[in-house]
Formats: C-alpha cells, structure tokens, sequence
C-alpha cells in the first residue's frame, strides 16, 4: 500500500465518521512545501466551520498515527462548483451536467473530452458530445469535473 492509500485508509472513515463524504484525498509528496488536501462534502454543502471541524480532527490523527515521514500542510476545502467525479457515485449524482473529462491515455488519438453526462453503463461514462455519444473507461479517466453553471448559481442564489 503506497502513502496515499494509507492516508486515504486513514482519513475516511474519520471524515465519514464526522458526517461528511471525502470526494477525493490529493497527496504531493515534495522537497519544499508538500500537502494533504482533502476535499470534503455533506447533505447541506460545506461551511468553514466544516472545514475547520474535519481539518482538526484529521490533524490531530495525522500527529498520532504519523504517517508521513516529514513536513507537509494539510488542508481542507469543499469540492466548488467545478467538483471532481472520482468514484462511479459521484459520476451517477452528476448526470445531466456538462462535464470535462480527460483520459489518462488516447482513445482515437483524444484525451479530452467536454460534454452532457449521459450517465454510466457497467464501467463506462456515456457522454453527449457535439460531435455524438461517446462511452469512456471509467478506468482510462485522469480527471473529470463537473463545468460550472454560473448562470444557473445565480438564478439559486
């Protein structure tokens, strides 16, 4: 099990514990400056307060534990309006939204894709694209993000 899996093994079920989803855990091992940052979800959205909760908690099991071998920052945020689609749910609770994928490797010579997300069948993401439907590996996914609706925060807010 490599560092980031044992801090993920770590942390989430002290954040799940505390209420909250971790969407995702970002671990960069560097000379100067390395980081934890988690990005953290709940059923009413994420405050500060939220933020400043799980951010004490999980510092203070980091510290007994000890898990990482020298300095680094840890942080704690919410996921934003651009979120990331990490695990199959978060994919499925994003559906009718335009999102921006990008494969770890070409699929017909494209690693990025823009489009509705249609939904998911077995391991694939079915996007509509301008261009047509296109299904991608789920596992050929670098990254995916949910394209923010500004326009449409505003009209919620």
């Amino acid at each position: 099990m490599d560092l980031k899996e044992r801090l993920s093994a770590l942390i989430e079920p002290l954040v799940v514990g505390l209420g909250y989803e971790l969407v995702m855990l970002e671990f960069a091992p560097q000379r100067r400056g390395s980081f934890v940052r988690l990005f953290i979800d709940g059923p009413d959205g994420i405050g500060i307060e939220d933020c400043e909760r799980v951010s004490r908690e999980v510092a203070a099991t980091l510290d007994v534990d000890d898990p990482i071998p020298y300095g680094y920052r840890l942080e704690v945020s919410s996921p934003g309006l651009d979120r990331p689609l990490v695990k199959p749910v978060h994919f499925e609770r994003a559906v009718g939204e335009t999102v921006r994928i990008e494969l770890a490797v070409p699929m017909e010579g494209r690693k990025r894709f823009r489009g509705v997300l249609l939904g998911l069948d077995g391991d694939q993401v079915v996007l509509e694209l301008e261009t047509g439907r296109v299904t991608l590996p789920l596992a050929d996914i670098d990254t995916a993000r949910v394209v923010p609706d500004y326009e449409r925060e505003l009209r919620n807010s």
